[in-house]
């Protein structure tokens, strides 16, 4: 299953991980705490989160290589989204596998 990951220097992680995570809560069965959290979405599909004081932390996981990519579009529209009064700048994933 190829997966990939990102991260990105803020020191709101935790709020941000938060905020994603209770947004997509109501459709999935997400699992989080401020420091980690866990979106199972649906198809094979999933994302992971980790919040350092620094740095959010994501890692994807899709069936196939065009799931990954829409997957990390998504994820990172979502947080940016959430993320309006500062600029993340430019996301880049790499492939783990």
């Amino acid at each position: 299953m190829p997966t990939s990951q990102a991260q990105v220097s803020t020191a709101s992680a935790s709020r941000y991980l938060q905020q994603v995570c209770k947004h997509w809560s109501h459709k999935f069965a997400v699992e989080f705490t401020p420091e980690k959290g866990r979106i199972p979405f649906s198809d094979g599909r999933a994302c992971n989160l980790e919040a350092t004081p620094e740095v959010l932390k994501m890692q994807a996981e899709a069936p196939d290589p065009e799931a990954l990519e829409r997957l990390q579009r998504v994820v990172v529209e979502h947080i940016k989204r959430f993320a309006f009064r500062e600029d993340l700048g430019d996301v880049q994933w790499t492939r783990t596998n």
